[in-house]
């Protein structure tokens, strides 16, 4: 009787270690089937590898995209769906992945089913088990050949519109000079106009769509660079009176056009009345971002000495109000100090660039 009591209690922790099994299992299944459902819903194609870059995964999308045979691009077999020309980047990006961790993201041409080649984000995580080991790779891909195409059609489009404003404002330039002609009276209000309207052409033109042809690689996008060539018609800053200093920041069309009208009117005050009048005098122009806010300041220094605030704001004042606060939502301030003009302009950064559309942030 004792030797079946052993016997039985020998059997027990063996019929409890298969049950755990057979639950271990059945509960993997479950995950499984519960993954595998859920990576079929989604969108976008999803695949899995092992530690070592091999995939063992691809969810339905992949093969509804591809018409591939499953199981044909298991391994290292994934490049061959991919374009030849995109092959060897993205085998870079991946290799770089594997070996640092860090996420993967490249753009390619993958073959769809139709024997076209379409552009795809492919995108990839590492999974870390506990003690920070990768134990896998997640990652997507995701179809943005349309939104790609759109976006190509749109660069083209915003390249002639831009080629016909660059003619406008020629043409506006010509008719305010033939204007002049006719009525000597107006010459000096006409000139002041045609200057504005060049600083606005300018502005356009440094950062108007260009093609490969046209761009000037050497030049960036940046505040300092579009007020270096704003101010690059004035003598004093050939002379190295005007110093630019701090902080860069990029800019667009949004913020060039505003803040190139704020700085021809500045640089344009102070060459008649301010501290550009002279030969003693010079601005130091800075920029800062403090508190998600570009703080750009206009120092003015040994120029003739100032009385006091103006009675009243003449025309270039009010417009250069109109531009930063008006267009850029900022601010704009003046202190008529008795060494010279202190001009402080606060515009959000949030307002220096436009936002991303939609098909824009996909592929960024």
């Amino acid at each position: 009787m004792s030797v079946g009591v052993r016997g039985l209690g020998a059997n027990i922790p063996a019929q409890k270690l298969q049950a755990d099994l057979i639950a271990a299992r059945n509960a993997l299944r479950e995950s499984d089937a519960r993954f595998n459902t859920l990576a079929d819903a989604l969108p976008h194609m999803v695949w899995s590898t092992l530690p070592d870059g091999d995939h063992d995964y691809f969810n339905a999308r992949w093969y509804e995209f591809t018409g591939v045979v499953p199981g044909t691009t298991d391994g290292a077999e994934w490049e061959s769906a991919f374009h030849p020309a995109d092959r060897e980047q993205a085998w870079q990006r991946w290799r770089k992945s594997l070996e640092t961790g860090e996420p993967y993201e490249v753009e390619y041409r993958l073959r769809h089913r139709s024997g076209e080649y379409r552009w795809v984000l492919g995108r990839a995580m590492p999974v870390h088990d506990s003690d920070g080991k990768i134990v896998r790779w997640i990652g997507t891909c995701t179809d943005i050949h349309d939104a790609k195409r759109h976006r190509e059609q749109i660069e083209v489009l915003s390249r002639e519109l831009s080629h016909r404003i660059k003619n406008i404002f020629a043409v506006i330039g010509s008719l305010i000079s033939l204007s002049a002609r006719q009525a000597p009276d107006h010459k000096p209000f006409a000139t002041k106009i045609r200057q504005r309207i060049a600083a606005l052409a300018r502005a356009h033109e440094f950062v108007r769509p260009h093609s490969d042809q046209s761009r000037q690689v050497e030049r960036a996008v940046t505040l300092h660079a579009l007020i270096e060539e704003i101010l690059s018609p004035y003598p004093a800053y050939e002379a190295g009176k005007i110093v630019i200093s701090g902080e860069d920041v990029s800019v667009d069309d949004r913020s060039a056009t505003p803040l190139a009208l704020l700085i021809h009117e500045l640089a344009t005050n102070a060459t008649k009345y301010g501290a550009l009048s002279n030969d003693a005098g010079r601005v130091d122009l800075t920029t800062q971002v403090e508190n998600e806010e570009l703080v750009l300041r206009w120092d003015e220094s040994g120029g003739p000495r100032i009385a006091g605030q103006p009675q009243t704001s003449g025309f270039g004042t009010v417009l250069s109000e109109l531009s930063i606060e008006g267009q850029l939502g900022g601010r704009l301030s003046r202190n008529w100090a008795v060494e010279g003009l202190k001009v402080t302009a606060q515009v959000p950064c949030a307002n220096l660039r436009r936002q991303a559309t939609a098909a824009e942030a996909l592929t960024e």
